[in-house]
C-alpha cells in the first residue's frame, strides 16, 4: 500500500488566517478539514473543499472540541453522548459542502485534544465510533492506542497514522502543543523513512518504539510545513 501524506487544514476563520492551504494543497493526498469547532468557518469550509477539489486532493472530516478560543487544545469534560452528536453535527456541515462540489467524505480524523482523549479513554473512543456509525468512512488514529483497537473492535476501517512533525515521547504517545514549532525538514524526512520502512518512530530521547504507518501527517500550522511536505513527499514518492 502507498504511503499517503495527509494534512489538518481549513483552519482560517473569518479575517484570521492559520497556515498555507494554498502552498500544502499541491503537496498532498489528503485534507482533514476543520468543520468550525476548533477553527474554520463555512464559507472558509467550503473553499477548502474546492481547493482540495482542483488539486484531486481527497477530504476528510476534522472534528474537534467546541473550543474555538483554544483551537480545540485543551481537555473538556463531555459524555459520550453529548460527544457523538458534537462530531456528528460537525462532519454534516463538511458533508454539505463536499456535496456541494460532488465530492465523497473520504475519512474521519479527530483534531488536537479530542485525538488525544479518544487515544486514552474508551469513553470518547465510542463516541467517535458512534459517530462514524453514521458516515461509514475510515479512521485515521495512532497505533497501539485505543484508536486502533476500540475502532477495530467496532468493524471500522482504521488507517494508522505517523506525525513527521510533532515530538513522541519515549512510549511512543504524542507530544501534542498549543503552538507548533518549526522543525528540520530532512530529520522528519528521515523519522518517516524509519516509521516506514521499519516500523519504529523516534522519541525526544533518541529511541525508539514501534509504530505503523499507512498516512503521514503534517500540519498547516507548522510554520514551515511546506519545506516539510516537500521534503517527505519525496521519500514517500521513493
Amino acid at each position: 500500500m502507498r504511503v499517503t501524506l495527509n494534512c489538518d487544514m481549513g483552519e482560517s476563520f473569518g479575517l484570521y488566517r492559520m497556515g498555507d492551504d494554498h502552498g500544502m494543497m499541491p503537496l498532498i493526498d489528503v485534507a482533514n478539514v476543520a468543520c468550525g469547532f476548533h477553527g474554520s468557518d463555512p464559507d472558509h469550509m467550503r473553499a477548502t473543499v474546492k481547493l482540495a477539489k482542483q488539486h484531486g486532493v481527497k477530504v476528510g472530516a476534522h472534528p474537534s472540541l467546541p473550543d474555538l478560543q483554544g483551537f480545540g487544545r485543551r481537555e473538556m469534560k463531555m459524555g459520550r453522548e453529548e460527544m457523538a452528536n458534537c462530531i456528528i453535527y460537525q462532519i454534516g456541515a463538511l458533508q454539505g459542502f463536499l456535496r456541494a462540489e460532488g465530492m465523497e467524505l473520504h475519512h474521519i480524523k479527530p483534531h488536537g485534544s479530542l485525538y488525544g482523549m479518544a487515544a486514552r479513554q474508551e469513553a470518547i473512543a465510542h463516541a467517535v465510533c458512534d459517530a462514524a456509525d453514521v458516515f461509514r468512512v475510515p479512521l485515521f488514529g495512532m497505533t497501539g492506542t485505543l484508536h486502533e483497537e476500540i475502532y477495530a473492535l467496532r468493524g471500522h476501517s482504521f488507517i494508522p497514522e505517523f506525525y513527521c512533525d510533532l515530538d513522541y515521547r519515549p512510549d511512543g504517545s504524542l507530544i501534542v502543543t498549543r503552538e507548533h514549532e518549526a522543525k528540520d525538514p530532512a530529520e522528519m524526512a528521515a523519522r518517516c523513512v524509519r516509521a516506514i520502512r521499519e516500523n519504529l518512530g523516534t522519541a525526544t530521547d533518541g529511541s525508539t518504539f514501534p509504530t505503523r504507518c499507512e498516512t503521514i501527517c503534517v500540519h498547516s500550522d507548522t510554520p514551515n510545513a511546506v519545506d516539510i511536505a516537500r521534503a517527505v513527499r519525496a521519500v514517500v514518492a521513493e
